[in-house]
């Protein structure tokens, strides 16, 4: 899920970091009284780059001050606050909406400062800059894993996803991030706490298992808890109409606007085309699954 690539035919450096959005999370909660989660990662990336050209200047874009923190935090990381360039970003993924924009910008950006460098970062230590920015995605770390989102105080790889497809239900709106993981959410996570587990290890069962249907139903259940958090009535609408749409199950952002309609990737187009009848006033496109 993570592909750069660096022009070193001068001396100036170039380094293009390619990472992936999401449909919001597979599942999403608590462990342990951690907030953790495992990003649905899709085929639709944005890059970021940087152009280290020793020039003592830093041209940086005026609209992206989060992928601005995350590079200033990677230079002092990696002691090189004199390091001076360009940090470009081509991020297509809309804002807002759990498309995990932000963390392609963040985490793109730190990865290519390190490669720019000369000290590249580990997955792990991008993951402890980032969320210093904001909590982050998944979409981190190279294949699917269970990470702690707000404090990156632990990850773990995960088995491979089994083939997957999702048809994404995009209404427009955004929820803003920031403000949504500033709330108290600990009494009604305190309540989920059970319920959460039992998500998550039926993920990772159907995971182990290779089983569609399984994964489909874990997040199916996590997206219908965070409704005690952030109600969503197309959750609703989706988890209604799944099934006669051809859908084994829905997923959600759960700090965004996306409804996720989970299908095996032969059946793909079928549902997009149900699910365009159905939902009328909501986009809908149709991504494969990464992991």
């Amino acid at each position: 899920m993570l592909s750069s690539a660096c022009d070193q035919a001068t001396a100036v450096k170039v380094v293009t970091v390619r990472l992936p959005g999401t449909c919001g999370e597979w599942v999403q909660g608590t462990l342990d009284g951690v907030p953790c989660l495992v990003s649905c990662a899709i085929d639709w990336h944005a890059q970021a780059t940087v152009t280290a050209d020793g020039r003592g200047v830093w041209h940086l874009p005026a609209d992206a001050p989060k992928a601005v923190a995350a590079l200033r935090l990677a230079l002092a990381a990696r002691d090189s606050t004199g390091a001076s360039g360009v940090l470009r970003l081509n991020n297509p993924l809309p804002r807002g909406r759990g498309y995990a924009s932000s963390t392609a910008d963040v985490a793109g950006t730190i990865y290519a400062v390190g490669q720019a460098v000369g000290w590249p970062f580990t997955p792990a230590e991008v993951a402890q800059l980032a969320v210093q920015v904001e909590p982050s995605d998944s979409t981190i770390f190279p294949t699917l894993t269970l990470f702690a989102h707000r404090d990156a105080s632990f990850y773990r790889p995960l088995p491979p996803l089994p083939p997957l497809a999702v048809v994404v239900l995009d209404p427009g709106g955004t929820v803003d991030t920031l403000a949504f993981n500033a709330v108290d959410h600990s009494a009604v996570l305190h309540r989920a706490a059970a319920a959460h587990r039992d998500a998550f290890a039926r993920f990772e069962a159907g995971l182990a298992a290779g089983d569609v249907v399984e994964i489909a139903r874990a997040a199916t259940a996590s997206a219908v808890i965070h409704q005690a958090i952030l109600p969503d009535p197309l959750v609703d609408a989706a988890l209604a109409a799944h099934l006669s749409l051809g859908a084994l199950g829905i997923c959600r952002a759960h700090s965004g606007t996306l409804v996720g309609l989970l299908c095996r990737p032969e059946a793909a187009d079928e549902v997009a085309q149900r699910a365009r009848l159905h939902f009328r006033d909501t986009t809908v496109r149709v991504h494969h699954c990464l992991g």
